[in-house]
């Protein structure tokens, strides 16, 4: 179960990274002002989801790949709440998904952290 959970966890990074590449607006609408360089930013963290999933595959990497997972969810946090601070849309499923988007990266940083 726990190699399943490992699996899962790598292709789902190793995807939402190549996402950054394919759909980058998607990821530039919620870059908050305040960073520069926010292109640059979206292809980087991209990278960083790839180059971490796919070190959490080899036992010998594991490790730093989960550091790194744990590194780029706080690093992308203030994203989450740049994009529930400035949410237009008035759907209320989407209001619900922008605040359990938050307790949720909590999770996420444990399950990566369980690979430490």
């Amino acid at each position: 179960m726990e190699n399943t959970s490992l699996y899962i966890m790598s292709a789902m990074y190793i995807l939402a990274g190549i996402m950054h590449f394919i759909k980058p607006k998607a990821y530039l609408r919620i870059m908050p002002r305040y960073l520069p360089y926010h292109l640059a930013l979206v292809y980087l963290s991209g990278v960083f989801e790839i180059v971490f999933g796919t070190l959490l595959l080899f036992p010998s990497t594991q490790e730093i790949g989960a550091w790194g997972i744990i590194a780029v969810l706080i690093g992308v946090f203030p994203a989450n709440i740049h994009m529930l601070q400035t949410n237009k849309v008035k759907k209320t499923w989407y209001i619900i998904a922008l605040w359990v988007r938050l307790p949720l990266q909590g999770f996420l940083i444990y399950w990566a952290w369980l690979f430490t």
